[in-house]
């Protein structure tokens, strides 16, 4: 009798992946922004020059949010919970990078607000709009 081969509708290679990543970060002694900028590192051209200035904008407008890995992706943290992140498009394979926002974020506006952004690139007018929701986020 031939077995079945069984499929999987789960979770994806790339997502156990950010699994793994994460349960590393856990157990990690090594420096928070200092494994955030190594991560930053490796992204490719046009994602990293948008996660480097998206560091440089966050230290300065959010000082009280501090740079951590989070599922393998740049995030910033207040009292050791997750704020934002940022998603680089080659992470899930998708066609733009992502400023996100978790629920820690104070975002709230009424009963339904984004808490995700795509990015393609960084202008003066984006960076503007970025500053006023990571203010906001951070409360």
């Amino acid at each position: 009798m031939a077995t079945k081969k069984k499929s999987y509708d789960g979770f994806t290679e790339a997502e156990r992946d950010a699994m793994k990543e994460r349960a590393k970060e856990l157990k990690s002694t090594e420096d928070p922004a200092e494994a955030q900028r190594a991560k930053i590192a490796t992204m490719a051209d046009a994602d990293r020059v948008i996660a480097e200035r998206l560091s440089e904008l966050i230290a300065e407008i959010a000082p009280e949010l501090t740079p951590k890995l989070w599922y393998g992706m740049p995030g910033w943290v207040k009292n050791g919970k997750n704020v934002c992140f940022f998603q680089d498009a080659a992470k899930f394979k998708a066609r733009y990078a992502t400023l996100g926002f978790s629920d820690k974020a104070l975002l709230d506006d009424g009963e339904m607000w984004p808490t995700s952004y795509a990015l393609l690139k960084l202008t003066p007018a984006i960076e503007k709009k970025i500053v006023a929701l990571v203010k906001k986020a951070a409360g």
